[in-house]
Order: structure tokens, then C-alpha cells, then sequence
């Protein structure tokens, strides 16, 4: 889909099935479907479901809905019919038989591909996308270029191989030619991004890093923290590019806060892949803060999906800590309810600010849990340690005295290597 102006806006079929065992109900996963369509920048005219223990191989659905499925497209002059789970090329093409050569038949993968290629800005975040973009076509490539044959040889018997048969054979070629291309160009720029993300853990910084299922209103929450200027909108993956600020904690400390790109059920593996540079700043991170919207009636489904996620970034083993936003939108029995099932977690809203102070003291416990205590006279000379001392480290006491600055502090033990050789007298 392209955008398109309010005048004319795309209509939209949604199409989901309804299978034993599945993690999110039919309802709500077709309600943030219509969202997804919204966000794209089309207009959902009907919604059809059926119930299957197995989809149909060759249509997904079996073939009387597929029937009733043209037949709503027709009725709604709809532009394209979204499916709410991945169809296999075959079982696309099809569909588009059925259904008719004027409607475009996609499903959810594809729309959340369209809405990433809307929403990249940087050139890091538009080269992953059609990275995404690109391998999910090649496989889908056969018989877009049969009508060649067909034209040139007059159509029937002997006519479905040939000249078309060569084209598409050259298409795949560019499309993997292509892959290979972007592929090179993303690794430079992910060595690019290593470099400066080295350098930020040589800092010996504190890194924090915001995750969560998309718009959970991290975005919003790193503006509260940091007073950055990231977009922040109530849609959809608003948001790609990851950001980091950094921030001060409130003994003087400062840290690395990072927000990164939404995740979302049934995310596409090919955008995970994609994203894989982008989402290290996630797996380099000393602290994971789990942004939840605490005001969703799916937030459990949405914990889980963002926990998949990052299993498969490797991710799951770090330090991480459930922060429910969005809590100005709860009345007093529901956020009470909340805190019981969740008392480990952080409760906030970025919104208005309540319960931010109560975070970044969590954070700051969690920064300082693995600091080392120091008492270490710094010689005059030596004020760049001094400066050091009070940008990365907490100070507990200073004095000025003869031989130099006194400082009792709580150091990272990335930085606690540089002032042991000062101990005080009594610690040596």
C-alpha cells in the first residue's frame, strides 16, 4: 500500500481464522489488525473469520470463504483483502485468483513491512526495511512474469514456460543481488554503530534500555527522563530508529537511556533479522526497562510477545525490570489490582509524571547494586579523576585537603581500576 490522501483512502477487508491453542483471542488480534490497516493508511470496510483446526494449504481458509471472501471484496469495492496470519506464496496466489486481479490480497506481514517503509527516517532504519521487504518478496516472485509467455507464445498449452519463465529467472537474480547489496551496506553501518556503541560502553557508562510492544509510550517515556525531543504519537510504530540520551542520575551519575523500536505479535522473523543491529542496543544493555501499557486489555499477550522477541535476540537472560505506563488512564481499583500481580514492577505515567521519581530511584539502586566503596585521596594534579568522580561515580563525601581531594564514593568496577591506586592511607 502507498499512502493515500483523507479524500481516498484504500478499503480494506479483514480476513482471520480462529485456530485451537492460539496465544492471543481471534478478537483482539483482528482489532490490532485494524489498527495496523489504520496506521498503513486504509480504511477497514468488512471483517470476516472462520474457524479452522489447520489452515487450508491451498487457499488458508477453505475455499466457500475464500468464495465469501471475493464476494465481500466485490460488494465493498474493496481495494485489498489483509490476512491476520502469514500466507505462503502459494496460498497467495491463489487467493488472488479467487478474489480478482483488481484487489490486492496481503497479509499481516506484508502490512507491518508497508508501515516500517511509511515510518523509516534514518538510512540505517530504511535500508532494514527493504532488506525485510526484499526477502519476503523473492519467494514470492513466481509467476508475476507469466503473462510475457502468454502474450508472446498466444496463450495455452506450451505457453506457461518459456520467455516469462526467463524473466522471472532474471528477476530473482536482481532481487538477490539486491539482498546482497543491502546486506553489505547494513554491515558497514552496523560497524559504524558498534564503534560508537564501544565507545559508550569504554565510558564505562550505566546503559539502560527501553523495550516493549509498540506504542507502550516509550518514546514518551525517554522524553519525561531525558528531556529529548524523540516523536512520540499515539499509532502504531511510530518510532524505528533507536535513540539514546543520556541522562543524570539524581547522586549526579549519568547513564545511557536508549529507546528502541516496538515489538509486536507475530512479528515478522525477516524484521527481526533485519533489525538485528538496531536491537543490539537492547542485548549491550546493563538494564532492560519492559515498557507495558498498563491500560491494555491485552498487556499479559503483550508481555509475553515482547519476551519472545527477546529470546530470539538472545536477550532473555538480562537484568530487566516491568514498567507499566500509562497508569493516569486507571482508576484506583484497577492500578491496585495491577500492583498486587505485578509488586515487583515500576508503575508510571509519562503522561504526567507520576511515579518517574520512583523509577529512576530503582534505577539508580540497580546502577549503584554492583558499585565497589572507595576512600581515595586524589592528588591536585590529577583533576581529571576528580571530574571523572563526579560524571560516572557516586560521591559520598568530599573534602580539599593537604596532599589532595578526599572523596568517599561508590564507583561501577569499570572505574573503580582507576582510583585504587589513591586509597587513603588507612585502605592501603
Amino acid at each position: 500500500m502507498t499512502p493515500v490522501s483523507e479524500e481516498r483512502r484504500e478499503k480494506a477487508v479483514l480476513v482471520g481464522v480462529d485456530r485451537p491453542g492460539a496465544s492471543w483471542p481471534l478478537a483482539s488480534s483482528l482489532a490490532e489488525l485494524e489498527r495496523l490497516v489504520d496506521t498503513a493508511g486504509a480504511d477497514v470496510a468488512a471483517v470476516t473469520t472462520q474457524k479452522l483446526d489447520a489452515p487450508n494449504p491451498r487457499t488458508f481458509v477453505g475455499s466457500g470463504k475464500a468464495e465469501e471472501v471475493a464476494e465481500l471484496a466485490r460488494a465493498h469495492a474493496a481495494d485489498l483483502v489483509v490476512f491476520d496470519d502469514e500466507l505462503t506464496p502459494s496460498q497467495q496466489s491463489n487467493l488472488e485468483k479467487v478474489v480478482g486481479k483488481d484487489v490486492k490480497v496481503i497479509d499481516r506481514t506484508a502490512l507491518i513491512l508497508d508501515i516500517f517503509a511509511l515510518h523509516a527516517t534514518s538510512k540505517e532504519g530504511r535500508l532494514q526495511v527493504r532488506l525485510a521487504q526484499n526477502e519476503y518478496l523473492l519467494p514470492r516472485l513466481r509467476g508475476m512474469w507469466a503473462h510475457l509467455a502468454s502474450n508472446r507464445m498466444g496463450g495455452g498449452v506450451g505457453s506457461r514456460f518459456g520467455e516469462g519463465e526467463s524473466q522471472l529467472e532474471v528477476d530473482r537474480r536482481m532481487v538477490r543481488k539486491r539482498i546482497t547489496s543491502i546486506r553489505r551496506e547494513l554491515k558497514h553501518l552496523a560497524e559504524v554503530r558498534a564503534i560508537q556503541r564501544e565507545s559508550r560502553y569504554e565510558s564505562g557508562m550505566f546503559k539502560v534500555a527501553l523495550a516493549g510492544y509498540t506504542n507502550a509510550g516509550k518514546s514518551s517515556l525517554l522524553n519525561r527522563l531525558t528531556n529529548a525531543d524523540v516523536l512520540a504519537y499515539d499509532k502504531l510504530f511510530a518510532t524505528l530508529d533507536s535513540t539514546t540520551r543520556k541522562f543524570e542520575l539524581p547522586e549526579g551519575r549519568e547513564i545511557t537511556v536508549t529507546d528502541t523500536v516496538g515489538f509486536i505479535q507475530k512479528l515478522p522473523t525477516t524484521l527481526i533479522e533485519a533489525f538485528k543491529s538496531t536491537l543490539d542496543e537492547i542485548t549491550g544493555a546493563d538494564l532492560v526497562l519492559h515498557v507495558v501499557d498498563a491500560s491494555s486489555d491485552e498487556y499479559e499477550a503483550q508481555i509475553a510477545a515482547v519476551e519472545d522477541v527477546l529470546g530470539q535476540i538472545e536477550a532473555q537472560d538480562l537484568l530487566r525490570v516491568l514498567v507499566f505506563n500509562k497508569c493516569d488512564l486507571l482508576d484506583g481499583e484497577q492500578c491496585g489490582a495491577l500492583k498486587a500481580r505485578h509488586p515487583q514492577a515500576q508503575f508510571v505515567s509519562a503522561a504526567t509524571g507520576e511515579g518517574i521519581a520512583e523509577l529512576v530511584g530503582h534505577v539508580a539502586r540497580v546502577a549503584s547494586a554492583q558499585d565497589e566503596h572507595l576512600d581515595v585521596v586524589i592528588p591536585y594534579n590529577r583533576g581529571d579523576l576528580v571530574s571523572v568522580a563526579h560524571e560516572r561515580c557516586h560521591i559520598l563525601s568530599e573534602k580539599h585537603e593537604e596532599d589532595g581531594t578526599h572523596l568517599v564514593m561508590l564507583a561501577a568496577p569499570s572505574f573503580a581500576g582507576l582510583f585504587r591506586p589513591y586509597a587513603a592511607e588507612k585502605d592501603r
